[in-house]
């Protein structure tokens, strides 16, 4: 892949060590991409990969609770990220729930690929549309029809 893509990666805390696994396993493909992850998602995919001897553009935000999820999505209407990739912690509530709606929102508002596990994300990433000079996705259109 010639295009350099900005990946966000987000894990919640029971999520986090499915993450570091799946980072690791897909390391090369990353390693070549901007990584933006939520802190402390992004403080332990970064010690994997030095431990690995992995070199990876990686910027870390706030934690998810102290509003990293929210300034992803701000990311994302700004359009600075290509994918998302979100493991989500289903089994157990979130504090900071809103926030994590507004992300998965403003994916599906402003056509950001979002991956909610490791199958999707891997589906994703390695989409040969990703490398289609001409494949160029089209906006969402929000019309209203008249039922008659």
């Amino acid at each position: 892949m010639n295009k350099k893509l900005s990946i966000a990666l987000v894990a919640h805390d029971r999520r986090k060590a499915d993450m570091v696994e799946w980072a690791l396993h897909n390391a090369e493909f990353l390693s070549r991409h901007q990584l933006v992850c939520t802190g402390t998602t992004g403080s332990l995919i970064e010690n994997a990969f030095r431990d690995r001897g992995v070199s990876a553009n990686i910027t870390c935000m706030h934690s998810g609770p102290l509003g990293g999820d929210a300034e992803i999505a701000a990311m994302v209407v700004r359009k600075e990220i290509s994918l998302a990739i979100f493991l989500i912690d289903d089994l157990n509530p979130q504090p900071h729930e809103a926030d994590i709606q507004m992300l998965l929102r403003q994916c599906r508002v402003h056509n950001v690929p979002i991956a909610c596990n490791r199958y999707s994300a891997d589906l994703m990433i390695t989409s040969s549309l990703w490398d289609e000079a001409a494949y160029v996705p089209s906006e969402p259109k929000y019309v209203h029809f008249n039922r008659g």
